[in-house]
């Protein structure tokens, strides 16, 4: 019975969006082609080398050696083998989501567990310091200071999720035996794991580095699939009725945390795309600069629907299960933006010039800012390039 109503519902929502995209033509087209944009001047070029690295840095032995270095601070702190920390650091520097693909990597290679991996998911996918600097705080509040306090909690609740799912599926799991610590010993068997590594890896280095390639194009043509198609669906909630059902639904939950009604259209935006809900937030100024940067974290944390279509579908052909990865964005939206609210009261306030003593801070947005502007200028010629390398890398093994 259940399984003929998920049948009829899937069919109704599908029939339901194509006879909504009929309908508005001209907001599909233009919506289309700002996803597009985004897909090919930003996210493209920005992720393909680090998915092409992960891939061989894996297959070198690199993120084993790494993994057994970092057993004594990953284990205590998440209960993840070592090699995790490869996924969650990247994760953070390269932004959702670079740590799903890594997570799923190191699963189908048997270097992590099933609940290894689930706990790996929940934190290992978290926005990039380009993004919330470059793109949130520079680009839509033209104030390099909002992006301390935005990344800091960001980074910190999803360092607490981490630690929270350390307590996932532990009762599933068999007890490990402690051992004493010695750095000689742990890097003796670092070096030998990766060495194993390499040499158990039979493919040769043309091959090793073409597969990287299709591989993560492949996985970056997903992405922007995705990134096209929740910009439409966010379009498509703006253009039709559905929108005024969702505010209605949603008004009396935000009305008891004192949000007003104006912002609700921005923040349902975010839930489902987070450039354009960022964007939108920014935009609104009937409520304080802490409402702003508190939805925002809140979308941050949550990842919109957008990324995690995209996590799902790079996990479908494992084992891994997607509601504790959910679970864990509800977590990290909920702490990230209560620990905004506290800090923006405690600290940023009644101290706007809180970044001034950062010389660091202060230089970070300017290679920020000439980062994005030349991943705007030459990302589309990286892009093509790359999907015509690509395409001939697969006609070369279709004739082959």
């Amino acid at each position: 019975m259940f399984s003929k109503l998920k049948t009829l519902v899937i069919a109704f929502l599908t029939l339901l969006l194509t006879l909504a995209i009929v309908s508005f033509p001209e907001q599909v087209l233009i919506a289309s082609v700002h996803g597009l944009k985004v897909w090919w001047e930003i996210v493209f070029p920005s992720l393909l080398p680090f998915f092409i690295m992960a891939e061989l840095l894996t297959s070198f032995g690199i993120v084993q050696f790494f993994g057994v270095l970092f057993e004594p601070v990953m284990r205590p702190l998440f209960n993840v083998r070592g090699v995790g920390s490869f996924a969650w650091i990247l994760g953070m520097v390269s932004g959702f989501p670079s740590g799903a693909k890594i997570t799923v990597l190191l699963r189908k290679k048997n270097e992590i567990s099933r609940i290894e991996a689930e706990r790996l998911l929940s934190f290992s996918n978290a926005s990039s310091p380009l993004f919330i600097f470059g793109a949130i705080a520079v680009g839509f509040f033209q104030n390099v200071k909002l992006g301390v306090i935005i990344a800091l909690n960001h980074y910190i609740s999803n360092f607490l999720v981490g630690l929270i799912m350390k307590h996932y599926g532990r009762n599933k799991e068999e007890k490990r035996k402690k051992e004493t610590f010695s750095f000689h010993r742990v890097f003796n068997r670092a070096f030998a794991r990766m060495h194993r590594t390499r040499i158990s890896e039979t493919r040769p280095l043309g091959e090793l580095v073409g597969d990287a390639v299709i591989s993560s194009i492949q996985t970056l043509l997903m992405i922007g699939g995705f990134i096209i198609l929740f910009s439409v669906f966010t379009s498509l909630l703006s253009a039709t009725p559905f929108m005024f059902f969702v505010e209605f639904m949603f008004a009396p939950i935000l009305h008891f945390f004192g949000i007003p009604s104006e912002v609700i259209p921005a923040f349902i935006t975010g839930l489902f795309e987070i450039t354009m809900g960022a964007e939108a937030i920014s935009k609104v100024t009937s409520i304080p600069l802490v409402g702003q940067l508190m939805l925002i974290s809140f979308i941050l944390g949550f990842n919109g629907f957008s990324i995690q279509a995209q996590v799902a579908s790079l996990i479908a052909k494992t084992d891994i299960r997607f509601y504790p990865f959910f679970f864990a964005r509800l977590l990290h939206a909920s702490l990230a933006s209560f620990f905004t609210y506290v800090t923006y009261k405690l600290y940023f306030d009644q101290r706007m010039d809180i970044v001034d003593a950062m010389n660091p801070m202060l230089t970070f947005p300017q290679f920020v800012l000439v980062f994005v502007d030349f991943v705007k200028h030459y990302g589309p010629i990286i892009t093509i390039s790359s999907i015509g390398f690509g395409v001939l890398l697969l006609l070369r093994r279709i004739k082959a």
